[in-house]
């Protein structure tokens, strides 16, 4: 008889990071393994003891389904870097005390950049010390900037989502536009790459303008020339429509959100907190031009967002998921499962399997040939990049007029 699988989820959530969790658990009792662990807060959760057998919570195909389509981390989630091996190897004997505990054969793990780092770490003592249970990573991030992997679950969603909300957000403000003049600054995520906030630029199409301007983190943010171009917008026209990423920064590094106050908050990895580059924009401009401004942030709503997630990324998520236990049950370990893009047209992908250690705390950015030559928008093989990947719907389950989510209780110390 098999032994056991752990799963976890770890880092910021998306609208199908559950996908991904239910593609594990299905695929792995499909497969045979005895029980499917869930780590409650990811490892940080795992090294006090904290998991549940998933079998107790997914008891048929419709709460699989519900899982799906529920937002959030089902099982918690967590910051947490694990030290380097040489560092601190009492916590590595710890977890694998818990692991051989549990009878864990296969250690899934659910996240991002930082999480890829994880599951490094861990084959890496596993091969180290010959110990036999395999770690694979499965992609999550809205951010999209895994290396190797073409895009990441939970970024179509994320994309789907700004895209819509920037097509209402400029509905509505062209309502106030007679003899009225309005700028408005939408603040999405993106620290580093500015995937999400490129997006934006979906909104256009023969029933919306779009915006007007895009400023992404790859090219640096020159304020004077910012506000030149909005001058001459204004110039033109009532009403101004412009996304910006959290992260852009100007050419010195300094981050536009410090100038307006932004966050002392820095987490586990030294990611400090980015928040207020709208609402500085939009007060500049107000106090430089006299025209009403309005700041905009989609804050943990673009992850968050299930009810107009995308059926491409509801299914890739699964697919991945389900991947990742294939892979290890086939004996890998220290990998990642990827999406390839197969074909465009029509849009087709499959997953593969890459070695974690040439992806774990890289970054994959906007390519520069992608963003227009002043740096205020994104070409259009941005958006063709990006269209297959926001189609479809998978109409959530609805209770009472709401969507019906998959709750696990929360956790009592």
């Amino acid at each position: 008889m098999k032994g056991n699988i752990i799963v976890g989820q770890s880092g910021g959530p998306t609208a199908v990071i559950n996908s991904s969790l239910a593609g594990v658990f299905k695929t792995a009792m499909d497969r045979g393994f005895n029980k499917v662990y869930g780590m409650r807060y990811g490892i940080q959760g795992l090294l006090d003891e904290k998991y549940v057998d998933l079998s107790d919570y997914i008891k048929n195909e419709l709460d699989i389904e519900i899982l799906k389509r529920t937002p959030s981390a089902f099982l918690g989630t967590c910051r947490y870097k694990l030290p380097a091996i040489h560092e601190n190897q009492e916590i590595y004997i710890k977890i694998f005390d818990i692991l051989e505990k549990l009878n864990i054969e296969c250690f899934i793990y659910i996240g991002g950049n930082d999480s890829m780092d994880t599951i490094k770490k861990l084959s890496d003592y596993a091969l180290l010390t010959g110990k036999p249970q395999r770690f694979l990573g499965v992609p999550k991030t809205i951010d999209n900037d895994l290396a190797l992997t073409d895009h990441t679950p939970g970024y179509g969603s994320a994309a789907k989502y700004i895209a819509t909300s920037v097509k209402e957000v400029i509905r509505d403000g062209n309502g106030f536009s007679y003899k009225k003049q309005l700028v408005t600054i939408i603040e999405i995520m993106g620290r580093n790459a500015g995937w999400l906030t490129g997006a934006a630029a979906l909104a256009k199409g023969e029933d919306c303008e779009g915006v007007d301007l895009i400023y992404l983190p790859e090219v640096p943010f020159d304020i004077e020339a910012f506000l030149s171009k909005v001058r001459e917008l204004l110039s033109r026209k009532n009403t101004v429509f412009i996304a910006i990423s959290e992260g852009i920064r100007l050419a010195d590094g300094t981050y536009v959100s410090q100038a307006g106050g932004g966050s002392d908050y820095v987490d586990a990895f030294g990611h400090k907190q980015l928040t207020g580059s709208a609402t500085y924009l939009a007060n500049l401009i107000s106090r430089e031009m006299g025209c009403k401004t309005r700041a905009v942030e989609f804050s943990s709503l673009q992850r968050s967002a299930s009810h107009i997630a995308s059926r491409v990324d509801i299914n890739e998520a699964f697919m991945v998921g389900g991947a990742a236990v294939k892979a290890a049950d086939e004996g890998d370990s220290g990998r990642m499962v990827v999406i390839d893009r197969v074909s465009d047209d029509p849009y087709q992908s499959a997953t593969g399997i890459y070695d974690v250690h040439k992806i774990a705390n890289g970054e994959k950015l906007v390519p520069r040939s992608w963003i227009s030559e002043d740096g205020t928008n994104v070409t259009q093989d941005f958006v063709d990049y990006v269209r297959p990947l926001i189609q479809g719907d998978d109409p959530c389950i609805l209770v009472g007029g709401l969507p019906r989510h998959l709750h696990l209780p929360a956790d009592e110390d």
